[in-house]
């Protein structure tokens, strides 16, 4: 059975269509800068908008919910800043993919739509073969999710293909305190050509990039308050975080996400602002492993986080999250004057963003002005 190749915005599409047609409300995503939420930096996941729907506080006509939510981690708990660019999948912007349900369905339906939109034919038809699901074996004062692991049995999922993992890996919280419960992820198994250790007989659970999280279901249980205590919720739910990046690389066939369709483009623009040849259709997957590949891939992510923060109203400034959105800049601006770009460059890449993505962020003065300034900084 073939992958089919579909583009990243068309893999977008595909996910949200699949959830519309089994009841879910389609739901923009929220801004970058978390409304009345001052636990986190910036927006990080695709339920920090339902937070308060999942604590019972707040009500909407909904009771399921799809979306596909801007998301930055480049500063607090959850920091990527410092691996962008060297490896594969880290990244300061990313869209994450979610379904949700607010008391509604709970893991029977959250594991029954996942594979089927994973494995159908008439999806994303990944190979069945390639795919691990893991689920929380139990720790602390929480115990084993023995309904998680006999449903993935009941998809078919055979037992040495089912892993289990405690707290690090299997508990998903989105802060220090809020909603938080055990989950159970799915796994795609790259081959050995995606080790970065070469390795060409690991098993699961090697983490020299063969194995890729792509789907992380969160089967919403408690609120961790202040203490740590884990009280219960008052209706069990789901959110679950699908990331668009990872998916549209297995789905193409790349084993990174910079050599597919969302980041091509935008590394082409890169090389033309810095004077780097990139001169045939291979040209980006061959320099993904050459001397300039992380500085190009640095302004490329960084071109992205930079144009959305800047949209959703955050400014360069010396505090919060304005010092992160400068450090972006500047980091992007030192990775272009190590390929040999002395000029204010970075803030063209703004009409690139803006060409490749379907949210159409503002192209306001200040994506010019904060970009030239730093440029020249």
């Amino acid at each position: 059975m073939s992958i089919p190749m579909l583009s990243g915005n068309e893999i977008r599409r595909k996910f949200l269509e699949f959830f519309i047609l089994t009841g879910h409300k389609e739901v923009h995503s929220s801004s970058l800068v978390p409304a009345n939420d001052p636990t986190l930096l910036f927006t990080n996941a695709g339920m920090n908008q339902f937070k308060d729907v999942f604590l019972g506080l707040e009500k909407r006509d909904y009771k399921r919910a799809a979306t596909s939510q801007k998301c930055v981690r480049a500063g607090g708990k959850h920091n990527d800043l410092e691996n962008v660019g060297f490896t594969n999948r880290h990244h300061t912007f990313f869209e994450m993919l979610g379904n949700f349900s607010f008391g509604d369905y709970f893991k029977k339906d959250a594991v029954a739509y996942a594979w089927e939109l994973i494995t159908s034919p008439q999806w994303f038809a990944i190979p069945k073969e390639k795919l691990y699901a893991t689920i929380f074996k139990g720790e602390g004062s929480v115990p084993r999710d023995e309904e998680a692991y006999s449903l993935w049995l009941g998809q078919g999922v055979p037992k040495e293909r089912i892993y289990e993992f405690g707290l690090k890996d299997n508990f998903w919280q989105m802060g220090d305190t809020g909603p938080c419960g055990p989950c159970s992820e799915l796994h795609y198994d790259m081959g050995p050509q995606a080790s970065s250790d070469g390795h060409t007989q690991c098993q699961f659970g090697c983490e020299c990039g063969r194995y890729v999280e792509i789907w992380n279901l969160v089967f919403m249980q408690f609120d961790r308050d202040a203490g740590g205590t884990l009280n219960p919720l008052p209706k069990p739910s789901i959110d679950t975080g699908l990331g668009l990046e990872r998916i549209t690389a297995v789905l193409q066939g790349k084993v990174s996400n910079y050599d597919t369709d969302l980041f091509v483009p935008l590394i082409r623009r890169a090389a033309q602002l810095c004077g780097v040849s990139l001169s045939d259709e291979d040209a980006v997957e061959r320099e993904s492993r050459g001397h300039s590949a992380a500085s190009l891939r640095v302004i490329a992510d960084h071109a992205r986080a930079t144009t959305f923060l800047i949209s959703d109203g955050v400014l360069p400034s010396n505090e919060g999250r304005g010092y992160v959105l400068r450090k972006i800049i500047r980091r992007a601006i030192r990775h272009g004057r190590l390929l040999g770009q002395n000029k204010p460059f970075f803030y063209q890449m703004i009409f690139a963003v803006r060409v490749r993505s379907r949210y159409r962020p503002a192209q306001s003065i200040y994506l010019l002005r904060a970009s030239v300034a730093c440029d020249g900084s």
